[in-house]
């Protein structure tokens, strides 16, 4: 294992603890195996995928590996294929008395990015871009006009939406993440929803902890883990620009009050995984 990994490992578990300490005497300490645990029983692979945090391109690996060699090119696997749930096996449906054995003996791991590049991804594909992504307009961006953008009648559609430009606004997309209502009212989405709540890092000893970050050599480096360096190549593809003043570009229009209490949702992600705080959008 890379010196990386170890220091990725130590400093979370070191994290993990301190939060331990902190918590209620009550909490859960068993992990909830949700949809996001994706398995492997050949190549004994237990993969927690983080969506917009290379989730596609894992998938695309653990369907190659399903599929007889030589195995196809992962680029030639449509996204729309490894997000369909039949096409992949998830932990979920193994027996719970099996779980428990599989999580100790398999390989598990997990991909992580910076917090808030994570959710400015999450906001230009499913709210920006022109693309059609209809549910998440109806079950989110609605709501997040009415509440957060003063727009008690938004338009019926996304289409609609485009074409009036009354799209939300990243500002509002901010002030909805950090409004307490968006959770009690079951609003946080995959997409949005805290990597560690999704992948519970503090319950489940993972074996290796990608960053978006290093993608190249993480990738590298698990394929090695799995022996099929020699039969997959991992696709890397364009890069998002995430400097500082792409991410302060985006956070302009965000009053410093929503600023701080976005952060305070995220936290135990930046800490747990060894982000930097990022002072220039909090200490106005």
């Amino acid at each position: 294992m890379s010196p990386q990994q170890i220091q990725r490992k130590q400093h979370l578990r070191q994290m993990c603890e301190k939060y331990e300490k902190e918590a209620l005497s009550g909490e859960k300490k068993s992990p909830q195996i949700t949809e996001q645990f994706i398995v492997d029983h050949t190549y004994k692979i237990i993969y927690c995928y983080v969506p917009k945090v290379a989730c596609t391109h894992w998938k695309r690996v653990l369907y190659a590996l399903k599929q007889s060699k030589p195995y196809p090119d992962l680029l030639s696997i449509h996204p729309s294929v490894v997000h369909q749930t039949n096409k992949l096996d998830y932990l979920r449906d193994v027996p719970k008395p099996e779980r428990e054995e599989k999580l100790k003996n398999y390989t598990k791991f997990m991909f992580v990015r910076d917090p808030f590049v994570r959710l400015i991804s999450a906001f230009r594909d499913k709210f920006h871009y022109e693309v059609n992504h209809e549910q998440f307009y109806q079950s989110y961006g609605k709501p997040m006009l009415r509440l957060y953008g003063n727009q008690p009648h938004p338009p019926n559609t996304m289409l609609e939406a485009h074409k009036s430009h009354r799209l939300p606004t990243f500002s509002s997309f901010v002030k909805f993440l950090g409004d307490p209502k968006t959770e009690r009212n079951g609003l946080f989405d995959p997409h949005w929803r805290q990597m560690n709540r999704l992948c519970q890092p503090c319950l489940i000893d993972y074996d290796f902890i990608g960053h978006q970050e290093t993608l190249e050599e993480d990738a590298q480096e698990l394929l090695k883990i799995f022996k099929v360096e020699n039969d997959l190549k991992f696709p890397l593809g364009k890069v998002d620009v995430t400097t500082n003043e792409y991410i302060m570009d985006w956070f302009r229009g965000v009053p410093l009050k929503d600023r701080k209490r976005l952060y305070s949702v995220y936290e135990r992600d930046f800490r747990l995984f060894g982000y930097k705080r990022p002072d220039e959008l909090l200490d106005g």
